[in-house]
């Protein structure tokens, strides 16, 4: 188990997973008790840490769509329904006060009102039952940041925005279309939208900034991410990201 940052080393046992502790744990712990005070059930509940300090957390029932990605995570609904999620983690977590804790990671101000966002919501960081999206899991990169800015990163990743070259399943072409769908759906108000576009192209760049960075220091999961493909495919994005971005804001509109 385990995503790109950690792979193999999250492990489950009977309905916990296991996980290893860094520098965030504990805000990141803090705020999963918030979520759970609050009734937010799209988060993993944590128990503790255990003998091995690895943090102890509930096993979420479901799925989280991995490549090859199935197409039913690939859908209209599917996407609504990470709004939707995304939405409910962010009317939970709006009143969680995270001065007190030390977060590694920290946006770029000025997107919008500040609260504790997810910062990583990729497609297998979602879990789905009955192909509707039910929780957030791996808050590894979650620090102070915006609404605003989760909504940019989640819909660069869902819809998704990126080169056509590089969207080879039922999506291609529907960029445009599905952003508006996506940020309907999540409730971005009119005041707000032109930030929303804003945000697309730094939040790419601040979180595969992180991830080269990581790569380039040993980190031995980053490092097998961060082939010459990758790179090149981040690049692509980006470009297509500046090149589209009157569009983007038009649609948004």
């Amino acid at each position: 188990m385990g995503g790109t940052a950690n792979r193999g080393q999250v492990v489950r046992v009977g309905n916990t997973v296991r996980r290893p502790l860094h520098p965030g744990s504990d805000g990141v712990h803090a705020l999963l008790r918030h979520l759970e005070d609050a009734g937010f059930d799209g988060a993993p509940r944590l128990f503790g840490v255990d003998a091995q300090q690895r943090e102890v957390l509930s096993y979420v029932n479901g799925v989280a769509p991995i490549q090859p990605y199935p197409e039913w995570a690939l859908t209209d609904e599917a996407l609504v329904s990470v709004a939707l999620l995304l939405r409910r983690y962010h009317d939970a977590v709006v009143t969680f006060d995270p001065s007190e804790y030390e977060w590694p990671l920290r946006i770029p101000p000025g997107y919008g009102p500040p609260l504790v966002s997810h910062n990583d919501p990729n497609l297998d960081n979602v879990v789905f039952r009955d192909g509707q999206a039910c929780a957030l899991i791996d808050f590894d990169l979650a620090g102070p940041g915006s609404a605003i800015w989760d909504v940019a990163t989640a819909a660069r990743l869902w819809v998704p925005l990126r080169a056509e070259e590089d969207v080879t399943d039922s999506r291609r072409g529907r960029g445009l279309s599905r952003l508006r769908l996506f940020v309907d759906a999540y409730g971005v108000g009119a005041a707000d939208r032109p930030l929303l576009a804003e945000a697309l192209t730094p939040s790419h760049d601040w979180i595969y900034r992180i991830i080269r960075d990581a790569a380039h220091h040993g980190h031995i999961g980053f490092g097998r991410y961060w082939t010459p493909d990758v790179a090149a495919r981040i690049d692509r994005t980006r470009r297509w990201l500046v090149q589209h971005a009157a569009a983007l804001r038009a649609v948004l509109l």
